[in-house]
């Protein structure tokens, strides 16, 4: 199970890592810049850690498809970035296909 943990940890530096973007304003600003590239190696090493027991396709796409809905939640919270229907549903269909992949898969690590 450790694989779900390492999973989890890798999503939120990489949301973290991607929500700060927007505040280092070109990594003009030093410490949302460092946040930025701390979230990312955080991200990517855990994401590693994970690909010893998980398929890397299933991995990718749990990490790309959560990482996608909570950022755009992010935005929408902390710079006001307006969500219109089709990118609630888009998103709603990533979140369905995550847990079709988690649910239905044999190819997802239990």
């Amino acid at each position: 199970m450790n694989h779900w943990f390492f999973l989890g940890i890798a999503i939120a530096g990489e949301v973290i890592a991607t929500s700060a973007l927007k505040a280092s304003e070109g990594f003009s600003k030093p410490i949302p810049s460092i946040v930025v590239a701390a979230g990312y190696l955080i991200a990517f090493y855990f994401l590693s850690l994970t690909l010893r027991t998980m398929q890397v396709g299933v991995a990718y796409a749990i990490w790309a498809g959560l990482g996608v809905v909570v950022v755009s939640a992010i935005a929408w919270i902390v710079y006001g970035q307006k969500l219109d229907l089709p990118a609630m549903v888009g998103m709603a269909l990533i979140i369905s296909g995550v847990m079709v992949m988690n649910l239905f898969s044999k190819s997802v690590a239990h």
